[in-house]
C-alpha cells in the first residue's frame, strides 16, 4: 500500500515538474528585448517543416533559430548532463558532497580554453581544446590515484588526487590570466570562466549532444550495477561486480559529458551538486 502511494506521489511530482519545464522552455523563446509571440513561433516552425510562407520578418527568424533556440536547447542539455554526472559521481564516490568537477574535469577544461584564448584560436578550437584538456585532467587523476592507492582505498585516493589536480590546473589558469593581454585576452578568458550560454550557436549543439548520448547510453544500461557501487567494495564484489572496470566505465562516461558541457558553456557550478539531491527528495534514492 505504501509503495503504491509513493509511486503515485512520484508520478504527480514528475508530471508537475514536466509541466513547469515545458512552460519555462516555451516562454524562454518569447522573453527578451526582441519580443516574439506564440503564434509567430508556431508559424516559423511550420515554415521550416512545410516550406509555406509565414510572413515573419527575417530578423525575427534569425533571432529565434540562430540565437534563442540553440541557447534554450543548450541550457536543457547542460542542466541535464551536469545533473546526471553529479548523480553518478555521488553514488560512485559514496559522498553526497561530490560534484562533476571533483576529478578535475572542470579545471582541466578551463585551462585548455584559457590556453586557446591566449593563443587567439578560433571558437571551435577553444571548445575542442577545453574538451581534450578536461578528459586529460581526469585521466591523470585516475592514473595517479591508481598508483597511490595500490587498489586499496581507491575512492579516497580519487577524491584527494582530483582536488590536487584541480588545484594544479587552476594554477595554470591563473598563469594564463597573468600573462594575457589585459585589454583583449584577459577579458575573454575571464568571461569564458564565468560560465555562459551566450556563445552557444547551432554548430555548438553537436558538441553537446554527441558526447551526452555516448556517455548517457552506457550509464542507463548499467544503472542497476552502478547502484551497487554505492555499497562497500566487499559487498559489491560479493554480488559479482567488477568494481574496477565498472568504476572506469562510469568515470569515463561522466567525464565525457562534463567535459563537453564545460567546453561549450564554460564553468557552470552547483547544478551537478544540487539537482541530484532535489531529484532524490522527489523520487527517493
Amino acid at each position: 500500500m505504501k509503495k503504491k502511494k509513493r509511486e503515485k506521489k512520484n508520478a504527480v511530482w514528475f508530471a508537475a515538474l514536466l509541466i513547469i519545464f515545458g512552460a519555462v522552455f516555451f516562454l524562454s523563446f518569447m522573453w527578451g528585448k526582441y519580443s516574439i509571440s506564440p503564434g509567430e513561433i508556431f508559424r516559423m516552425i511550420a515554415e521550416r517543416i512545410t516550406g509555406a510562407e509565414s510572413g515573419i520578418p527575417a530578423a525575427k527568424e534569425k533571432v529565434f533559430f540562430n540565437i534563442r533556440l540553440p541557447r534554450v536547447l543548450g541550457a536543457c542539455i547542460v542542466g541535464g548532463g551536469l545533473a546526471v554526472s553529479g548523480c553518478v559521481y555521488q553514488g560512485t564516490m559514496r559522498n553526497p558532497m561530490v560534484s562533476p568537477d571533483i576529478l578535475g574535469a572542470t579545471a582541466g577544461a578551463g585551462m585548455g580554453a584559457a590556453l586557446a584564448l591566449l593563443l587567439s584560436w578560433s571558437a571551435a578550437a577553444v571548445q575542442l581544446t577545453a574538451f581534450v584538456f578536461g578528459l586529460a585532467a581526469v585521466a591523470l587523476t585516475y592514473y595517479f590515484a591508481h598508483i597511490i592507492s595500490r587498489k586499496a582505498g581507491m575512492i579516497l585516493s580519487l577524491v584527494l588526487t582530483g582536488i590536487v589536480m584541480s588545484a594544479l590546473f587552476e594554477a595554470g589558469i591563473s598563469l594564463m590570466k597573468y600573462v594575457a593581454d589585459p585589454y583583449s585576452k584577459l577579458p575573454a578568458i575571464t568571461f569564458w570562466l564565468m560560465g555562459s550560454l551566450a556563445a552557444v550557436v547551432p554548430s555548438s549543439l553537436p558538441l553537446l549532444v554527441i558526447p551526452l548520448v555516448i556517455g548517457l547510453i552506457p550509464l542507463i544500461l548499467l544503472k542497476w550495477r552502478i547502484n551497487l557501487l554505492s555499497l562497500p567494495d566487499e559487498e559489491a564484489l560479493a554480488m559479482g561486480i567488477n568494481i574496477t572496470r565498472m568504476r572506469i566505465i562510469v568515470i569515463v562516461c561522466a567525464t565525457l559529458i562534463t567535459s563537453s558541457i564545460v567546453a561549450v558553456g564554460g564553468l557552470i557550478g552547483w547544478v551537478g551538486l544540487i539537482i541530484p539531491h532535489m531529484a532524490r527528495i522527489v523520487a527517493g534514492p
